[in-house]
């Protein structure tokens, strides 16, 4: 996995922090999940480190920039996880799944995960979860100061719709772990809860 960090840090490609990784190995193992969705696989590195836990364990990962893919595809091979990991290469906006998972795990473009976590969350099995990595976006979250370009602005101000969309929301709720770049673990609310609110 040394190989995979150290390529990710050359070629400026963002793969998870390393506590928050461990944060998230951690979770899998005490939560028995099996089945795990990731939106965003970049090179494999989550997918790998995930799979890796045990031989049970099933990734179906998406992947829209195609070399990327295929570096992904590569080190899944490395690693001798063909059979568990399923990458595939398209915009997870198109890609309509009918299994159930565990465990969606939500590391892709920051202006898209309102939009990921409606779509998948009917994919999400009745007491999964859903995780979504990068709502510190290195500081720049809670520090606007830190702020230095346009760019910048505009993830910050998508972080927060997505981190105020998940405060608001009636049916699942959200709890952040300051791991990593902060993680966000949500979900679904009980049926008792789910009545009074409405």
């Amino acid at each position: 996995m040394i190989e995979i960090e150290m390529f990710a840090r050359e070629n400026n490609i963002p793969i998870m922090q390393k506590d928050g990784i461990l944060y998230l190995i951690e979770y899998i193992k005490r939560n028995n999940v099996k089945k795990i969705l990731e939106i965003g696989t970049a090179i494999g590195y989550s997918s790998i480190m995930m799979a890796s836990i045990n031989k049970e364990i099933r990734v179906t990962t998406i992947e829209k920039d195609k070399e990327r893919y295929n570096i992904a595809i590569s080190n899944i091979k490395k690693h001798n996880l063909d059979d568990q990991i399923k990458v595939i290469c398209k915009d997870a906006c198109e890609v309509n799944l009918k299994e159930k998972f565990d465990l969606i795990f939500i590391d892709a473009a920051k202006g898209k995960n309102i939009l990921f976590f409606n779509k998948f969350k009917e994919n999400l099995s009745k007491e999964g979860t859903i995780i979504t990595d990068n709502l510190s976006f290195h500081g720049l979250v809670e520090d606007s100061n830190l702020i230095k370009t346009k760019n910048q602005k505009g993830i910050v101000k998508k972080i927060k719709d997505y981190i105020y969309f998940l405060d608001n929301n009636i049916e699942f709720v959200t709890k952040y772990v300051k791991v990593g770049d902060t993680i966000s673990i949500s979900r679904r609310r009980p049926n008792d809860e789910l009545n009074s609110s409405s």
